[in-house]
C-alpha cells in the first residue's frame, strides 16, 4: 500500500464540494461491493454532510488524528461507516487504497466503527441510539478543559425512535451545551420498511423544540444549504442546534434511491456497474 498522501485541500469551494461527494460516493460503491456486504444507503444519503464536514467546516489534521484542539465528528449511525471511511481516507488519514479491506479479517475497516483500530474515527460503534450520548460527554468534556472545539454527531431518522437519544437531547441543553451540532440524515427509511410506518416520530422538528433545540431543516443534498445551516449551528450561543437534513436513501444511484432492499445489501457486479457509471 502507498503511504497517506502529505497534503489535502480541506477548504474547498462548492464545485469541488459538490466534486468530493460524487468521488465519496463512488468509493463507497467499490467498497461495499469488493466486501460483498455493507449498508449502501444510509452512507449515500450522507454523502453530501460528511462531505461539508471534511473539506470544509472542520477543524482536524489527517497527519494527527488525536490533535487536542480538533472538532469531533460521531458517527452515531454506525453502519454508515463506508461513508466516514471514504471521507478519511481521501483526506488523508489512511491509504485511499484501504478501502479494499473493508469488513475483511483483520482490517482497520470494520463493519462499524472502532475507535481503537481507524485513524480519525471518534467512537466505537454498533448499537443504535448511543451517539448524541457519547457527543454529549465529549462537549462536557471540552467545557471542563476549557476548550473551543466544535463536535457534529450524526444520527439517523429511524435511531431516532431509540429512547436514549431523546435522554441525550434532554441533557444538551440542561448543562448549557452549545458547541454540538446534532445533524440528523431523515431519508426516510431504516432496515425493514419506512420510518413512518414503523415508529413515526413526526412531529419531528416539534420535538426537538420542546427538548429546547435551536431546529434547522435543510435540504441535505444542497451544498449551500448545508454549509449555511453549519454556519449558523457555530454561531448560535446558549443553546444547541439540530440540523433536519431532509435526505434520499441511496442519494445518486437510481435503483438505490428510496430503496429499502438497499440499506444493507451490497450490489452485484451489474449493479455495481451501472451504480459507478451513473456516478462517473
Amino acid at each position: 500500500m502507498t503511504e497517506p498522501r502529505t497534503s489535502v485541500n480541506l477548504d474547498l469551494s462548492i464545485p469541488e464540494l459538490e466534486k468530493m461527494a460524487k468521488q465519496l460516493r463512488r468509493d463507497v460503491i467499490t467498497m461495499i461491493a469488493t466486501a460483498g456486504s455493507g449498508h449502501p444507503g444510509g452512507s449515500l444519503s450522507a454523502a453530501d454532510i460528511v462531505t461539508a464536514l471534511y473539506f470544509k467546516v472542520m477543524k482536524h489534521n489527517p497527519k494527527d488524528p488525536r490533535w487536542p484542539e480538533r472538532d469531533r465528528f460521531v458517527l452515531s449511525k454506525g453502519h454508515a461507516a463506508p461513508i466516514l471511511y471514504a471521507a478519511l481516507a481521501e483526506c488523508g488519514y489512511f491509504p485511499v487504497e484501504e478501502l479494499s479491506t473493508l469488513r475483511k479479517l483483520g482490517s482497520r475497516l470494520q463493519g462499524h466503527t472502532d475507535r481503537t483500530l481507524t485513524p480519525g474515527v471518534e467512537m466505537s460503534a454498533g448499537s443504535l441510539g448511543q451517539g448524541l450520548s457519547y457527543a454529549t460527554g465529549i462537549a462536557i468534556a471540552s467545557k471542563l478543559d476549557k476548550k473551543d472545539y466544535q463536535i457534529y454527531v450524526l444520527l439517523g431518522d429511524g435511531e431516532c425512535e431509540e429512547g436514549q437519544i431523546w435522554e441525550a437531547a434532554m441533557s444538551v441543553p440542561h448543562f448549557g451545551i452549545d458547541n454540538l451540532t446534532a445533524i440528523v440524515d431523515n431519508n426516510g427509511i431504516q432496515l425493514d420498511g419506512r420510518c413512518c410506518d414503523i415508529m413515526a416520530v413526526e412531529p419531528f422538528a416539534a420535538k426537538w423544540r420542546a427538548f429546547n433545540w435551536n431546529v434547522l431543516e435543510i435540504d441535505g443534498h444542497d451544498m449551500r444549504e448545508i454549509l449555511k445551516a453549519l454556519a449558523q449551528a457555530k454561531e448560535k450561543k446558549g443553546q444547541p442546534t439540530v440540523i433536519i437534513a431532509h435526505t434520499i436513501k441511496g442519494k445518486g444511484v437510481s435503483f438505490m434511491e428510496g430503496n429499502v432492499d438497499f440499506h444493507g445489501k451490497a450490489p452485484n457486479t451489474e449493479q455495481t456497474a451501472q451504480a459507478l457509471k451513473e456516478l462517473a
